[in-house]
């Protein structure tokens, strides 16, 4: 398997084309149906960067909590990189069902001069499937792995050039996590692994992405933090501060809609 765009992503596979998630519920379907209509539809395409800790189920709690009805669904493998993902054919079966507003695709950090090639390449291949059913990519940007934390802004780079390269919605995460850790180094946004998310890191995944999709201000939610249906067991005065530390990485990236 290859490496996911400069670094391993290990974890249990999920043996599931797409996960349809309901608003504001957890329940899954081993299933290609279309979603049920309303709101934004959202699919995700990564690998264990999305699917650990939930990433679309939290997203879509998120938006419930606003009013606000997101549907998504994934296809996400452990080690998958975009052209993974290409050979496998899954996320393109999933894709040609149509519906989708947004199809959010993510691999490694892809800081590498090579693997940043990759992932434009790829996503521009991706980009024509997109389309073609009516949809939009957007490019999540992850982090670095913590031993490599130098390599933030390379990454960066990395996904919003590929953005940039099919006119797609930038989802600045990796900006996010850089921004909170500058207010607070000692935040756990990095799971004991140094690799994958804590659930704290994938709440303010979460929020990247409540306000790039949904245009509104994570400064205005709750004072407390749900992933996978759980709330953890942070500080009000932390979870305000990833709330801004999304927002700030939003405002450094204006949306081109």
């Amino acid at each position: 398997m290859r490496m996911g765009g400069n670094m391993a992503i290990r974890g249990r596979r999920v043996a599931v084309a797409a996960v349809f998630l309901a608003s504001g519920c957890a329940a899954a379907q081993k299933t290609t149906a279309p979603l049920p209509a309303g709101g934004h539809h959202v699919l995700f395409v990564g690998n264990s960067l999305t699917y650990v800790n939930d990433l679309p189920g939290t997203l879509v709690a998120l938006a419930a909590v606003s009013g606000d009805t997101i549907r998504a669904a994934q296809v996400a493998f452990p080690d998958y990189a975009l052209e993974d993902h290409l050979a496998e054919g899954s996320a393109a079966k999933a894709i040609a069902l149509g519906g989708w507003e947004l199809v959010v695709l993510q691999q490694g950090p892809s800081s590498v001069e090579a693997n940043r090639q990759n992932l434009i390449a790829n996503t521009r291949l991706f980009d024509a499937r997109i389309r073609a059913a009516g949809g939009r990519p957007a490019l999540y940007s992850v982090w670095p792995q913590l031993t490599n934390v130098a390599d933030f802004a390379r990454a960066i780079e990395s996904y919003r050039l590929a953005a940039e390269a099919v006119s797609g919605l930038f989802l600045p995460v990796g900006s996010a996590w850089l921004a909170a850790l500058a207010r607070e180094p000692s935040l756990q946004l990095y799971a004991s692994d140094g690799l994958h998310p804590s659930p704290m890191g994938t709440y303010l995944a979460a929020l990247v992405m409540y306000e790039r999709i949904l245009g509104r201000d994570a400064r205005t939610l709750p004072g407390r933090a749900v992933v996978a249906g759980a709330t953890l067991d942070i500080a009000e005065t932390t979870v305000r501060l990833l709330q801004i530390s999304a927002h700030e990485a939003g405002a450094q990236f204006p949306v081109r809609r």
